[in-house]
Formats: C-alpha cells, structure tokens, sequence
C-alpha cells in the first residue's frame, strides 16, 4: 500500500520531503507532481525501480527517461553541453522543457538511449520536486505518468492512489498539474528538434 503525502505546493514541509527522499533511496518508485504534469520516478541506478516503472508504463528499451537535476551546473555533469546548447537550457530552465541530449559516462548504461547514447534532462521549476532533489542530492530519475493507451499524464492525485496505491511506494499530493506533458526538443544535431509538443512554447526555441 503506498503511502500519501500532501505536500504544499509552495512551501514544501520539510519533514515529508526528508521522508520521501528516504524512501527514494532505499530504492522506492514513488509519483510527484512538476512544473507540468505527474511523474513517476525513483533513484538514479535503482534497476528493479527503473524495471517497475517500465512494466508499469510499458515502455520498450528505446525510451528516454529524464534526470531532473536541481540546477544547470548538475545538469551539465550527465550531458555533454556546448555553448549553444548551454545558452539555450539557460533560457529555458528551469521550465516545462526536457532537452535530448548525449550522455556522459556518469549516466547508467541503462537509462541512456542503447543506440544513441543519449539522455532526457531538465531542470522542473516546481517546490516539491526541487526540495526533493535538494534532499536526495542527486538527480532523481523519471518520466512523465502517461499510462499505457493514453496520450495524457493523470493530473488528480486521488485518482492516481485509486490505481496505483499497490504499486508504487509514494504518491505526493501536490495538487492539480497541468494536462500536458513537457516539451521535448532533440538537442543533438545541428538544429534544435521538436520531439513533442507539451506545455512549454517552443517558438524560441525552433525557428
């Protein structure tokens, strides 16, 4: 039975944010809220969390899951980040963006792309999530809570512990999210790629 933690969403309170990172690195997979819609994520490494999240969205090898980094000096140890790329993620971070981008070997072998070598990165500008990170110190892993056959995240939380209570560890409470996923741009070719269309614009971004 997952626990439920209501967590205001502009003042985070301390002591279940301290007990939600802990139940993040004994390598739970617990549900949060962002800057745009639901995520489920756990630890960076966890490989039973990360193959729980996979059964549970059924995801195939091919999908890049994102790091959620505090900050872009953190961002820039799992990339490999140039000078155009970085003044792009400046400009757009932290937001409801995650940025394609090539691994560095700091990333685990299996939460990067296997052909392309690449890995999703963006820095959330949400309370929770940032305090989160703050007390795990290290990026947490995730991916937007989209269930198989549907093409949008679930948004309410109670709705959220009616199906999932059994099958992860935490679910946060931090509110109505938005309906939208982030957007996805491809940062590893020549030009800046659309890869999905979520809530963040990408009239800056795309020419």
């Amino acid at each position: 039975m997952a626990q439920f933690f209501q967590i205001h969403p502009d003042n985070p309170q301390a002591r279940l944010v301290r007990q939600a990172a802990d139940i993040v690195a004994s390598g739970g997979v617990i549900v949060f809220p962002t800057d745009s819609a639901y995520a489920i994520g756990c630890r960076v490494g966890e490989k039973l969390a990360l193959e729980r999240i996979r059964a549970l969205r059924q995801l195939d090898k091919q999908h890049n899951f994102t790091l959620m980094c505090r900050d872009l000096s953190e961002l820039a140890s799992y990339a490999k980040v140039d000078n155009q790329m970085f003044r792009l993620l400046k400009a757009h971070s932290p937001g409801p963006y995650t940025f394609i981008m090539p691994a560095t070997a700091e990333v685990p072998r299996r939460l990067v792309h296997p052909k392309r070598k690449t890995i999703g990165l963006r820095v959330p500008d949400n309370a929770i999530v940032q305090a989160l990170i703050e007390e795990l110190g290290e990026p947490l892993m995730s991916c937007s809570l989209i269930m198989p056959g549907e093409s949008q995240p679930l948004t309410d939380p109670y709705e959220i512990r009616d199906l999932l209570e059994h099958q992860v560890e935490l679910i946060v409470d931090g509110g109505f999210c938005g309906l939208e996923a982030t957007t996805v741009v491809d940062l590893t070719g020549d030009e800046p790629e659309l890869i999905r269309q979520g809530c963040g614009p990408i009239d800056e971004i795309i020419s």
